[in-house]
């Protein structure tokens, strides 16, 4: 794989943990607790290839535990941590307790008004609107 340039910051590749169909902790206060992978915005693969998701890319949801309004219907989130390791640029390699995802807009602005828990320095990085909200950047 190369090396990319996005916004003039080098961004390693990092290892990919979230399959389609996972389970994840939803980590902002719209009350949602649970949800499901259904699809990973932007993703290419061979084909029959299991899509997967790292930390900072868009995935499609469906809120398993939660109110309501937000149940049944498919949402977008953002990947803000990861179980799996994956190593930074620097050469450290990093992971998180649990899976867990932020639910935004179309447009990418989050949801909720904060979020809980740290977020993965990669994906504060590719999301500026998940930083202002976030109340720890790892």
């Amino acid at each position: 794989m190369g090396k990319r340039m996005r916004a003039g910051v080098f961004r390693g590749r990092t290892s990919r943990g979230l399959p389609v169909g996972a389970y994840v902790n939803v980590a902002d206060n719209t009350g949602a607790r649970v949800a499901q992978i259904i699809a990973v915005m932007g993703y290419k693969s061979p084909k029959r290839r299991l899509a997967t998701a790292t930390v900072g890319d868009m995935v499609s949801v469906t809120v398993k535990k939660g109110p309501i309004e937000y149940r049944e219907k498919v949402r977008r989130a953002i990947v803000i941590r990861q179980r799996k390791p994956y190593r930074r640029v620097n050469g450290e390699r990093i992971r998180f307790e649990d899976n867990a995802v932020v639910l935004v807009r179309e447009d990418g602005e989050p949801i909720g008004s904060e979020i809980r828990g740290p977020v993965a320095r990669e994906a504060a990085e590719k999301r500026p609107k998940l930083a202002q909200k976030a109340r720890m950047v790892v």
